[in-house]
């Protein structure tokens, strides 16, 4: 069980190909007692970008903050505070800052697509 603020969590750059101005925290795992779930806050800063890249696990995820584009399966989808999207497994995707502030998004994924 676990009740706490992402101010509290430690802060990771994402150091590798493909990936710029991109930060991680990981809130909740198995270690505080969800089993096979991994959910992570992400945050991009200005120009930032994830890798386009695919697994063999789905993911789903909701922007917080800031305005962006997901690229999904071959099609640029704007995203923005509230919005919302599942990528399902083996699908191309990335994401991107298109703005000058922070966009931060929340990502579950099972616990193999945190290793």
């Amino acid at each position: 069980m676990i009740v706490s603020h992402k101010s509290m969590v430690e802060e990771i750059e994402i150091d590798n190909v493909g990936v710029k101005n991109a930060f991680m925290k990981v809130l909740i795992s198995p270690k505080e007692g969800w089993e096979g779930y991994v959910m992570r806050l992400f945050k991009l800063k200005a120009g930032g970008f994830t890798p386009k890249h695919a697994h063999p696990w789905p993911h789903i995820n909701y922007i917080i903050s800031g305005n962006g584009t997901l690229h999904l399966d071959g099609k640029d989808n704007s995203i923005e505070s509230g919005s919302f999207a599942y990528v399902p497994a083996g699908k191309t995707h990335q994401f991107m800052n298109i703005s000058n502030t922070d966009l931060e998004f929340i990502c579950i994924v099972p616990e193999e697509g945190h290793k």
